[in-house]
């Protein structure tokens, strides 16, 4: 699962771009300033970074600036936001080497979009991964699901459904989580669609549809058997 740092001041923001990328599968964390953030990528490099060019205690673009003259961080892909709409803006940014560039206010679909977009050019992207639990196999690249070395057929809605929970294992998604992600966030049809495709899942899967499972009241997750 590839980690992405918000960089981000304003609480109300971080915590929307925070919560969007998680349900798209990604890890996140937050920093609210430039210092906690510099501390935090000393010790462990992300994926990608979000970037806001106005900080508290520094600027963005010095940020930036410091990111790309560094050995271990040159080629960190960076997405720059800020409230600034002007052009000379966006130019500085893109000049200084960031990799793409978000005015607020923006939709959290284009910040998804935007963050798949520049993970892919830098070769990051999920398509290049391979997801694994207990002998079920996704590739992502061949669009191509394997149960203990024997191919799985799964509709479009199904592979995109256990695409989900084998990216969340062992984490509880809450329906209207799974909804979002896999039928769209303006998705207004019945939530019954989900435990139908969730049950055609499970019998797809045979033996190994046990570990798709039912958190009562909340949602779905794939799991260990309870009673191994």
């Amino acid at each position: 699962m590839q980690k992405i740092y918000i960089v981000e001041d304003d609480k109300n923001i971080a915590e929307i771009e925070q919560f969007a990328l998680k349900n798209a599968g990604y890890s996140v964390e937050i920093f609210k300033n430039a210092k906690d953030f510099e501390e935090k990528i000393k010790a462990e490099y992300p994926d990608l970074v979000i970037l806001d060019v106005m900080l508290p205690d520094r600027d963005g673009l010095s940020i930036l600036r410091d990111l790309r003259t560094g050995a271990g961080t040159a080629k960190i892909p960076i997405i720059m936001v800020t409230a600034k709409t002007t052009e000379m803006d966006k130019v500085k940014g893109l000049d200084q080497g960031a990799d793409d560039y978000i005015t607020k206010p923006f939709g959290i679909m284009e910040l998804i979009s935007r963050v798949k977009a520049v993970l892919r050019r830098a070769g990051l992207d999920d398509a290049a991964m391979n997801l694994e639990f207990e002998g079920i196999v996704l590739d992502d690249a061949k669009h191509q699901v394997t149960i203990d070395g024997n191919p799985c057929e799964l509709t479009f809605k199904e592979y995109e459904l256990l695409k989900m929970l084998m990216q969340n294992s062992g984490i509880v998604l809450q329906r209207g989580q799974i909804l979002d992600r896999v039928w769209g966030i303006d998705y207004e049809g019945e939530s019954r669609t989900l435990d139908m495709h969730i049950k055609t899942l499970r019998k797809k899967m045979g033996d190994k549809g046990a570990l798709v499972q039912t958190v009562r009241n909340v949602g779905y997750t794939l799991n260990y058997r309870k009673d191994r």
